[in-house]
């Protein structure tokens, strides 16, 4: 089972009492009616000079709520001093759309199946038990109509069961759609482009689906002599790797103040990661299928849906839980039990060499301590690994998994938008880009950036033989000089250093990302999509930290009719240069599913890493013990 660890540092997420003290502090301020919705009660983070707390003093405490007044159709964002006992801040926010939160998502679900118009929709399918089907609340985007203007709204997918437990997706209900407002909770048109016969497949996945292959024996995993990492609170130890573990009701897993402890110093290499935003396009242009884009950070929020993790199932080894405590819309704190899985890995080689001469080999293995959460969107899974390796690299590797999102064709239809994956059940072509977001702060808070390319000499005096290429570095200096692409066949990488601090050969110390598979969107400049998510257009965005940028949409994506977040904030085209900077790595999925994607996915792996480069004198992992 998974431990709470009580509240000691001024990163550590907040407690349910801490929880239960700052929606106290704010509902007998005064300020809010019974009728308010809580979006969010998670930590107000501190500025950076006081993340470090000095021994003996206590920290300071802060909430941050996001909450909405429906009858006032506002939302509002407080700061809540714990410490205090105080309101710091309340303030409304004009025109943002808050995110959905699970009560309203459930709350709307049960709202649609009672509706009259969409009852009769659903007979005219031959449905006539609505407890049967799954309504699914999205984000509408800019679809609005001009006489939705003010209001927070969704728009529903629906999915049949023929009968409990079934795989709802196997049975998509076409074409008919409800438009709910949230804030008022109410039905505001069912919409309904015609009948299209249900599919006749099951979709059925589970252990008595199939019968099970033999032969596949049991691997067991086991520390008789215990785990290598140290867990003090929400602090993880492990071969020379400090940090600390946070977690939002937006974000999920956070990781703060990442550093090494090398030659009896702590030193700093990113002061906070963390997935900011992860969208999901999709790419068939019918009605209403056109209007499926999910963000899922900023439209629901990720850590919100996080799972309850199983040892043996998600997690194998060795095994440290944590629990996490959020607020549901009453302001009530609720547990996610198992929220976060710590545990080491073997990884394979690390490093050999075998020395013909004397016959002998020096080999060591390489293992990483992975930091993990699952949350399920919908339809879709998403694994989430903060890789730690014994030679320095940090790696993030996401796995998409769950059930392909589906649409019903007729008998004998075809589409150019996606894959036929069962009869009369269309698998549409879609992405997911994730933007993560990294605090930067190697060996310092005065960090610069270069690209790194690698370009071929042309062959003359200076190549005779046709053979040469050479390593080129541009700095990038400017905010408008950093929106960068991947180039592959340049080997393209960039490469983070502090220029104050040189390693004992004189070079810069630094980090490089260096980037694995990704792709860019497909939808046109002008899109909506295009415009509420500009950050896909780009794989690396550079900034300058500043305390409010924090999530590349912007604070409220909801319903925003674009332009917010990095294509706003780089306008000003600041310096990044030998300051404190912020990169932000797009990763893009491409999904054109396969029909041995249905029922359920094989899990996707999409990922990057960031590697030392010169922050060492020599190979980290050295001192690495060889294997018994």
């Amino acid at each position: 089972m998974g431990e709470r660890p009580a509240a000691r540092h001024p990163l550590d997420p907040l407690s349910a009492d801490e929880i239960r003290q700052a929606v106290g502090v704010l509902t007998n301020d005064g300020r809010v009616s019974p009728a308010i919705r809580f979006v969010s009660v998670g930590l107000h983070e501190p500025p950076k000079s006081e993340a470090a707390l000095s021994p003996g003093q206590a920290p300071r405490r802060e909430a941050f709520i996001v909450a909405v007044e429906p009858r006032e159709h506002m939302t509002y964002e407080a700061v809540v001093s714990l410490t205090a006992g105080s309101v710091l801040a309340w303030r409304p926010v004009p025109g943002a759309r808050a995110p959905i939160t699970a009560g309203e998502y459930a709350a709307s679900e049960r709202l649609v199946r009672a509706d009259p118009a969409f009852r009769d929709g659903l007979r005219r399918r031959g449905i006539h038990n609505p407890d049967q089907v799954l309504v699914e609340s999205w984000g509408i985007g800019t679809f609005a109509r001009e006489e939705d203007a003010g209001r927070r709204l969704v728009w529903t997918l629906c999915f049949y069961r023929a009968s409990p437990g079934d795989n709802p997706y196997a049975k998509p209900i076409h074409g008919l759609h409800a438009v709910v407002d949230l804030d008022d909770m109410a039905v505001v048109r069912v919409e309904d482009l015609g009948v299209v016969p249900l599919p006749p497949g099951t979709g059925d996945y589970t252990a008595g689906a199939a019968a099970p292959r033999d032969g596949l024996k049991p691997i067991e995993i086991s520390q008789p002599a215990g785990v290598s990492f140290h867990v003090d609170g929400w602090q993880v130890r492990w071969q020379n790797w400090r940090f600390r573990l946070g977690f939002s009701a937006r974000e999920g897993l956070v990781l703060h103040t990442i550093g090494y402890q090398d030659k009896g110093r702590l030193r700093p290499v990113i002061h906070r990661a963390s997935v900011a935003e992860l969208l999901v396009p999709y790419g068939d242009p019918r009605p209403f299928l056109g209007w499926r884009n999910a963000f899922d950070v900023g439209e629901y929020g990720i850590g919100t849906l996080t799972n309850s993790l199983e040892r043996g199932c998600d997690c194998l080894g060795e095994i440290r839980y944590f629990d996490v405590e959020l607020a549901n819309d009453r302001g009530e704190p609720y547990t996610i039990r198992n929220a976060i899985c710590l545990h080491e890995e073997d990884h394979g080689i690390g490093w050999k060499h075998f020395d013909a001469d004397l016959g002998r080999a020096e080999v060591r293995r390489s293992r990483r301590l992975v930091v993990s959460f699952i949350a399920t969107a919908g339809n879709y899974e998403y694994a989430f690994y903060w890789y730690l390796y014994t030679d320095g690299a940090i790696e993030l590797e996401i796995r998409l998994t769950g059930i392909v999102l589906t649409s019903a064709l007729r008998p004998g239809e075809a589409s150019d938008y996606g894959t036929i994956v069962a009869p009369q059940t269309l698998a549409g072509y879609h992405q997911h880009f994730f933007c993560v977001r990294l605090e930067m702060a190697v060996d310092g808070a005065s960090n610069s950036i270069y690209e790194i390319e690698t370009e071929p000499v042309p062959a003359g005096p200076d190549n005779p033989y046709g053979n040469a290429f050479r390593s080129c570095r541009t700095l990038l200096r400017t905010e408008s000089q950093a929106q960068r692409l991947i180039d592959p066949l340049t080997a393209r990488h960039w490469l983070v250093v502090n220029p104050g601090v040189t390693n004992a050969l004189g070079q810069p110390v630094g980090y490089k990302l260096v980037p694995h598979g990704n792709v860019l969107p497909f939808a046109d400049a002008g899109s909506s999509v295009m415009r509420r998510a500009g950050f896909m257009a780009r794989h690396l965005w550079v900034t300058p930290f500043a305390a409010g940028e924090r999530f590349p949409t912007g604070d409220y994506p909801n319903q925003h009719p674009g332009g917010a977040g990095l294509p706003e904030w780089t306008k000003a085209d600041r310096p990044i240069e030998n300051t404190d900077i912020v990169l932000w790595y797009t990763l893009g999925s491409h999904h054109i599913p396969r029909p041995e994607d249905w029922p359920v996915m094989p899990a996707e792996r999409v990922s990057f890493a960031l590697k030392p480069f010169g922050f060492f004198d020599a190979n980290p992992s050295l001192d690495v013990p060889p294997p018994h």
